[in-house]
């Protein structure tokens, strides 16, 4: 049951390219489908949130955040009557645009593409449904619907939005131009987002011994129900019983907040009034938090930004990171032959481009984009020592 101002399956503006429907699954089961089986989502499994996935087993990765979000997400949009499957399908395929190493390695090449264009992990998602999967026979990318694209982009510049719009008129670029909102399924999505690695960042830097639960003592957000579980479970104040007291503190924070957006939420949209998905694109966003928890939600953002994401020791590691990426795009531009032979083919054919050092390079952050941490790894320490042979031939020559 769809509420007026959810956006139907069967109201979708559509594909890029015409496909007949499928006999058993909306266009949304459809995209969500795609996506899942897409070697791209694989690749999330080994792509760092904040901690390298080698450095524990049970810290998150891209994979175990976009299905938190996931779940998240379909839950505040089943009490909202928003669609389900619309928010599951933009939820898993948010991230497929990451590089390996966070945001660290997303630094590093927005850095190295700096001359060329610069480098978005939104718009690099979107790259990826649209251009880089190549799973059919009739086109490149997912070919997903309209709607799925639309909340993929998250964020995306002017200029690239204006490439867009150019290739597209009237796709999802546009909005960003017109100054509209996306789809309530796609505003959703990122606010899931949001809440999901906040939780899930202070479980794994708790994990990880580099906050304290002292050190949250000063978080509101998560002070408020430390105290409650405490209040309820004393037994939990003990050095063996510390982790108990951490998992229910968060799930109760968890709770809160997709409590509280359900009910801002369905207070904007009283006062909005929008009787539909398209009424709902020319509204400021609707789909929000109360002031109160924005506040709150603020206040962690910023201590995880300070505690946790700039520690010494997340640095140490992002820094040698930051390194590896820029290692491997310079060497990946000079001798585009060390990379795989599609990517060689692509880079082959970016001589015919208007601009072929530009096109070149392109091909070159997608090949690093689309990257798990443990093969950019691999690369570097391969091209490293091909790099030394090759120097000490120059010496003996």
């Amino acid at each position: 049951m769809l509420a007026a101002y959810a956006c139907d399956p069967a109201r979708s503006r559509g594909r890029r390219f015409a496909q007949p429907p499928a006999p058993t699954r909306t266009e949304y089961q459809r995209d969500r489908d795609r996506i899942v089986h897409s070697s791209a989502f694989r690749r999330l499994v080994y792509k760092t949130q904040v901690f390298l996935n080698h450095e524990g087993d049970l810290f998150r990765t891209r994979l175990t955040h976009s299905l938190e979000v996931a779940q998240l997400g379909r839950s505040i949009a089943r009490s909202l009557a928003l669609n389900e499957d619309l928010v599951e399908a933009i939820a898993l395929a948010h991230d497929l645009g990451h590089t390996p190493f966070g945001h660290a390695g997303q630094d590093a090449l927005n850095e190295c593409m700096a001359a060329f264009g610069g480098f978005e992990h939104n718009l690099q998602s979107l790259r990826v449904v649209d251009r880089l999967e190549e799973r059919y026979p009739q086109f490149d990318g997912l070919n997903l619907s309209f709607e799925t694209r639309e909340g993929i982009l998250k964020h995306c510049s002017r200029a690239h939005a204006q490439q867009l719009e150019r290739g597209e008129p009237g796709g999802v670029g546009q909005r960003f131009l017109a100054q509209t909102q996306p789809s309530l399924e796609a505003q959703l999505c990122n606010l899931a987002d949001e809440i999901a690695y906040n939780a899930h960042d202070i479980d794994d830097g708790v994990r990880s011994g580099l906050i304290t639960l002292a050190q949250l003592e000063e978080v509101a957000l998560f002070e408020d129900y430390r105290r409650e579980v405490v209040a309820e479970y004393p037994q939990l104040q003990t050095q063996t019983q510390d982790r108990r007291l951490l998992y229910e503190t968060i799930r109760r924070m968890l709770s809160a907040q997709v409590y509280d957006v359900i009910e801002a939420t369905r207070a904007a949209l009283q006062g909005a009034a929008p009787h539909s998905a398209d009424e709902v694109r020319q509204h400021p966003p609707l789909l929000q938090f109360g002031s109160d928890m924005r506040a709150k939600s603020q206040q962690l953002k910023q201590f995880l930004l300070h505690q946790l994401y700039r520690h010494p020791r997340v640095l140490e590691t992002t820094g040698r990171a930051k390194q590896m990426v820029r290692f491997l795009f310079d060497v990946y531009l000079a001798q585009p032959q060390e990379m795989q032979a599609r990517f060689l083919g692509r880079s082959d054919a970016a001589r015919g481009a208007p601009d072929p050092q530009r096109a070149a390079a392109r091909v070159v952050a997608d090949y690093i984009a689309g990257m798990t941490d443990r093969f950019a790894g691999r690369e570097h320490e391969r091209l490293s020592k091909l790099k030394l042979v090759l120097r000490h031939r120059n010496i003996e020559t």
